[in-house]
């Protein structure tokens, strides 16, 4: 079943939205702060992501951004405000689509369709070897020698992010601010016990990591090789 994040503080559009969109066969989670949404996206992995523009204390662009960093699902704009620059900007920060408040549940249904098949036409490669590891980013799964690896949300969005940014060096504010979302760019001790249980689970020798690089005080990067 495709899961859809809906994101808004009006609790009414939310409750209508969980209904309406559920009753033509969608799973909707819902989030009423920017900071619940990027915990509840880390945690469902959603499909495509509706996003209200005038989000209340962390804002919508801020939102995107996070999420962005280590998902490629779809993410539509949600505004009673559809000006120019609002619009540019929440393009800019990696939305796919844009759509004004107030809109009947047919356009919506019609704009969720088009931006799904959008994704599943463009797809990401799917699959990427690393020495024994091969990472599914489509399907989200992890398999070491051949047998799968279960990782927590966490871990996950974290090894995503690595992955996705091609043996380049991420920093640490960057991966607690994609992963976890701004305000928790001090947790910087979290993030080095949860890149060790990464390497734990995918590195043969973790105390001599191949592909979990870490630039001490600096950040990770992702070695293919």
């Amino acid at each position: 079943m495709t899961t859809i994040l809906v994101v808004d503080d009006d609790h009414s559009l939310c409750r209508a939205l969980f209904k309406g969109l559920g009753a033509h066969g969608y799973d909707v989670v819902t989030a009423m702060t920017g900071h619940e949404a990027i915990t509840l996206a880390a945690k469902t992995y959603p499909d495509l992501l509706l996003v209200d523009l005038g989000l209340p204390q962390l804002s919508s662009i801020e939102v995107i951004t996070a999420v962005r960093g280590w998902s490629s699902a779809p993410i539509i704009v949600l505004s009673a405000r559809p000006g120019e620059v609002e619009r540019g900007a929440a393009l800019n920060a990696g939305a796919d689509d844009f759509l004004a408040k107030p809109f009947g549940i047919n356009e919506l249904l019609a704009r969720i369709g088009a931006a799904l098949r959008r994704s599943a036409s463009t797809g990401e490669e799917s699959v990427i070897v690393a020495g024994d590891l091969s990472i599914d980013l489509g399907s989200r799964r992890v398999e070491r020698g051949g047998e799968q690896v279960r990782l927590t949300p966490q871990e996950w969005a974290t090894l995503a992010v690595l992955v996705r940014n091609q043996g380049m060096l991420v920093t640490q504010q960057t991966l607690l601010e994609q992963v976890w979302g701004p305000g928790y760019q001090e947790e910087s001790e979290h993030l080095r016990e949860l890149v060790s249980a990464l390497s734990r689970k995918l590195e043969g020798h973790p105390s001599a990591p191949r592909h979990l690089v870490t630039e001490p005080g600096v950040g990770y990067r992702f070695e293919f090789t």
